[in-house]
């Protein structure tokens, strides 16, 4: 066994006790203000904001992210042929030989149902569900050659959001965090949102900080009560009380981390500190109740309903008071038509209208403050849907399959080109035609962004330099959509 482990496991009370570390030396050094087993070291905090290697374009990153993966023929991808060949049989070529996760026998083309209008200065059909999106148009650029190689939710979005269809990585908040710190060190340096009342298929593992230090993960805050469980502190203990027992127990775990070296006891010693400045910074972040009436309508906001409205509004106050990676999950986007709950009819038009006009206001804030010239706005979900119709179990609701060939997203802000469309499909919306952008590009050019060479971008682990984009060559940045 190994000596530091043997003498941890035999270390008793009396033994800590003997040391000289007793509770009176711990409180001895908290009120002189250096610990009695020696003189305090100013540890450099692992959240210090840092700056990048390479020249960057964005300094802080929002992503929307739409979990269940909306479906680009009926929000930026439009195609006039299939409105004409509605109904009519699939081509074989489209599902022959192609895993598909509910389709069966030979489906048919479907359209979409909803009617379309033309967005400039993009010269693309958007659909009409979407009014909000012709006010920030202008800032974005449209990708419509997205591709992955997975096509089940959960697989789908561990690649996409931390680069490995598994459990266990980093994801690509944790690895900005870690790369360039946190802007204010009174709040934590990645934040997820939730909304749509569940959380994505991939779970939390999407903000996990993996095999990074765990100060790195995302820390989820609630739009409903207490934005973090257990942060504010027990009743009858003063604020100064719990300054001294931080005190104390930091004293002991750098200790520990001094005799063991773990690396995760320093992390452990950053999440109280960080947990302690965070009581007095993040109420005032996130309690809406101070926004003004116009602000709310604008937003179409309600302090503490936990919707993708009030969510937009915090991500807004988290940007704005320095929280370098915000992500904000918004569920319920899983079109297969089984019913009104997941249909093209009824469920995608109520999607639309949950997140068009938050959006908009977002993007009209952020733009209006000066935040979007160095803030990285990515929309968008971990795949794409079908040209066809899934009928599941003869439905007669209208709904698309999973399709992870093509798929939309759009981009803005820090170092994206503004008013373009990248790439294209066929004429079905079925596969990339030019310019793809598969999900590990579209990472490398994230990290470009804010100034990291993807591929120079690693940390030791297993034995192996590990890397968001994974270790195979190919991911390159998507220069087209840089502006």
């Amino acid at each position: 066994m190994d000596p530091t482990q043997e003498d941890a496991l035999t270390s008793t009370r009396r033994t800590f006790l003997e040391r000289g570390m007793g509770l009176g030396a711990i409180a001895l050094g908290a009120m002189e203000g250096r610990a009695a087993f020696g003189q305090d070291i100013e540890r450099p905090s692992p959240l210090a904001p840092k700056a990048p290697p390479l020249p960057a374009r964005a300094k802080r990153v929002l992503y929307l992210s739409m979990a269940g993966a909306p479906p680009q023929h009926d929000t930026f991808d439009f195609k006039p042929k299939l409105q004409e060949l509605d109904g009519t049989p699939c081509p074989e070529a489209l599902f022959e030989g192609k895993r598909l996760a509910f389709i069966k026998g030979h489906p048919k083309l479907l359209a979409s149902p909803h009617p379309t209008t033309t967005v400039d200065p993009l010269g693309i059909e958007v659909s009409t569900l979407l009014p909000g999106f012709r006010e920030y148009a202008a800032d974005v650029c449209v990708v419509r050659s997205m591709h992955t190689d997975q096509f089940n939710h959960a697989p789908a979005d561990l690649l996409m959001y931390t680069g490995n269809a598994v459990n266990g990585k980093p994801s690509m908040g944790a690895w900005v965090t870690w790369g360039l710190g946190s802007i204010n060190q009174n709040l934590p340096g990645f934040v997820v949102l939730g909304s749509g009342g569940s959380d994505p298929t991939g779970g939390k593992a999407l903000w996990s900080s993996g095999f990074l230090p765990s100060e790195y993960q995302g820390v989820r805050l609630r739009s409903k009560g207490d934005p973090v469980l257990y942060v504010s502190d027990p009743k009858g203990l003063a604020r100064t009380s719990r300054r001294r027992m931080l005190d104390a127990l930091r004293r002991l775990n750098e200790l520990d981390h001094d005799r063991h070296g773990d690396d995760e006891t320093l992390a452990r010693v950053a999440q109280y500190e960080l947990a302690y400045r965070m009581q007095m910074e993040v109420p005032e972040v996130t309690d809406l109740s101070r926004e003004s009436e116009d602000t709310l309508t604008r937003y179409g906001a309600k302090p503490g309903d936990g919707s993708f409205a009030s969510n937009c509004l915090l991500a807004r106050n988290l940007l704005t008071a320095g929280v370098r990676f915000v992500q904000l999950f918004d569920w319920g986007w899983d079109i297969h038509g089984t019913g009104p709950g997941d249909d093209l009819v009824t469920q995608f038009p109520a999607k639309c209208k949950d997140v068009d006009r938050p959006i908009a206001a977002l993007m009209a804030d952020l733009k209006r403050t000066g935040l979007l010239e160095d803030t990285l706005v990515v929309w968008g979900g971990e795949f794409g849907r079908t040209p066809m119709l899934e009928a599941r179990g003869g439905s007669k609701f209208l709904g698309r399959d999973h399709q992870p060939d093509a798929f939309s997203i759009w981009m803005a802000g820090g170092g994206v080109k503004a008013g373009h469309v990248h790439g294209s499909t066929d004429d079905l919306g079925a596969a990339v035609h030019e310019d793809g952008v598969s999900v590990r590009d579209l990472q490398a050019t994230v990290l470009h962004l804010l100034g990291f060479d993807a591929e120079r971008m690693r940390f030791p682990f297993q034995g192996l330099d590990q890397r968001l984009i994974g270790p195979a060559d190919g991911p390159k940045v998507a220069r087209g959509v840089l502006a």
